[in-house]
């Protein structure tokens, strides 16, 4: 992998050792297997063992819980890798560590930490994350889903979610819903939701032209009775939610690079051995201004997430500072997958290339876990102090 800024010399052993690791895995297992599985629209679950055996799934979490206990610039190195063999494969693990073992660790009592976060770092139990609503995505303090309580102190869950990652293959669901009849933020809890209690339903997301190696569903509750104890007890407010949407989006920034990578180092490879008018057409002027404009950009990116990551571990990050870093680096991914595919010229709309898929992908990337144009307005108000959301 071309590290022209020998970004490599500001990473640890242990850093570049598990970097190193996940990215045998993907050039081994999921590299050979993921065109065809986007082709015919499946998740590769048969992957999930490994990945577990691996650690990949709440990597940055406590070993006393069963997780890997690493710091963020290693979690963000393994974003990074599975991303270079999908976004979907990413997704995956992102969702099933930053927000479905994430809020458990986060708001959980420490019965829910013992008794759900070592078989999902190992996994063997799949979350996912219940916030989007279909009429609510950007604004999910509009949420319409509520949780009554009743009076023994269980629960009754009713509502629908969207877009839902990990949906139909979950085990359980941290959804989000408002609490006894309040409409306001304040009133939002998060609930653990095992798939299989009666009244919960996940249908499949048909017709998708992105983001094809993943499983999206849309999760429905009818009178879903919940025991006192699938309330996350310190959650509360629309806050909660979105610190695990910081977790998230910072892994993202991590992994819209690595997309960005493998569209780069396709191109790269192709302009040298593809050869037009009796030269490799890398040895014209337009390609060699495309490829320079690639490098520069994922460069770029890799210094803001690396010192983002550094922040983060000192523990003096900011939530606007993942918007930036998500924003910005998903925008560049998606421009490099575009300016990818036009290099391949034809070919570039097979399969057996990444760059199309990774281009499709990465249109969901750049709307999910917060669309660009948000983040856009999350940093006007970090830099004006006005709210341009009202």
């Amino acid at each position: 992998m071309l590290d022209f800024f020998n970004i490599d010399s500001a990473l640890s052993e242990e850093e570049r050792a598990v970097r190193d690791s996940v990215r045998r895995f993907v050039d081994e297992r999921v590299l050979p297997i993921i065109g065809d599985a986007y082709v015919q629209g499946r998740f590769p679950r048969e992957l999930i063992p490994e990945m577990g055996e691996l650690g990949v799934f709440g990597a940055n979490l406590p070993e006393e819980y069963g997780c890997a206990g690493l710091n963020n610039v290693q979690y963000g190195l393994i974003m990074q890798e599975l991303e270079r063999g999908d976004s979907g494969v990413r997704s995956f693990a992102s969702v099933q560590g930053a927000l479905a073992m994430y809020p458990i660790y986060a708001f959980g009592s420490e019965e829910q930490k013992r008794r759900w976060l070592p078989p999902m770092a190992r996994g063997e139990v799949i979350g996912c994350f219940g916030l989007t609503e279909p009429d609510y995505g950007s604004n999910p303090s509009g949420m319409i889903t509520m949780a009554k309580e009743q009076g023994d102190g269980t629960w009754l869950l009713n509502g629908s979610k969207m877009w839902i990652t990990n949906g139909s293959t979950a085990n359980i669901a941290v959804v989000w819903a408002k609490t006894n009849g309040d409409a306001s933020d304040r009133s939002i809890r998060g609930f653990i939701v095992p798939t299989d209690t009666a009244g919960f339903k996940a249908k499949d997301q048909k017709g998708k032209l992105s983001l094809r190696a993943s499983d999206t569903s849309e999760l429905s509750f009818q009178d879903v009775h919940l025991p006192a104890d699938a309330i996350l007890p310190t959650s509360g407010g629309l806050k909660s939610p979105l610190m695990c949407l910081t977790q998230a989006r910072y892994g993202i920034s991590w992994g819209a690079l690595g997309a960005a990578i493998a569209c780069f180092e396709e191109a790269l490879e192709y302009s040298k051995t593809r050869v037009m008018f009796e030269r490799p057409i890398g040895g014209y002027q337009i390609q060699q201004v495309r490829l320079a404009d690639m490098l520069t950009e994922i460069v770029k990116g890799q210094l803001v997430s690396l010192h983002l990551g550094r922040l983060k571990d000192a523990g003096t990050f900011t939530p606007q500072q993942v918007s930036l870093a998500k924003r910005n680096n998903v925008n560049i991914a998606t421009e490099i997958a575009r300016e990818a595919r036009r290099l391949l010229g034809a070919n570039g709309i097979l399969a057996e290339y990444s760059a199309m898929r990774h281009m499709a992908n990465l249109e969901s990337v750049y709307t999910y876990e917060g669309t660009h144009d948000v983040h856009s307005l999350i940093l006007g108000q970090a830099v004006t102090g006005l709210n341009a959301f009202k």
